[in-house]
């Protein structure tokens, strides 16, 4: 039996999916520039490219941070309501 925090699990699944759906999109729309571009086109095309790549970057961070509570879901341990430790006895043998 593995005991695993469901919430902290699902959290972490969803911030992966999120992540990683972000990523190929970003990675999709790609700005492009063409030969010839104009002084502002220039401009225009570096800070787009800048803003993709930052973004790419906070959709990492999203993904990292989802994996890493995935991993802490299979440790993490619900405390008991009633406050008292579970003790068990060994048989007399």
């Amino acid at each position: 039996m593995v005991l695993v925090d469901k919430k902290i699990l699902s959290g972490g699944i969803v911030m992966l999916i999120v992540g990683i759906t972000i990523s190929l999109y970003l990675n999709s729309v790609i700005p492009i520039g063409t030969t010839g571009m104009n002084e502002e086109e220039t401009r225009d095309f570096l800070l787009k490219q800048r803003e993709n790549q930052d973004m790419n970057t906070l959709a990492g961070i999203l993904i990292g941070i989802g994996f890493l509570l995935a991993l802490i879901s299979f440790g993490a341990r619900r405390k008991r309501k009633d406050g008292a430790k579970k003790i068990e006895k060994k048989p007399a043998s």
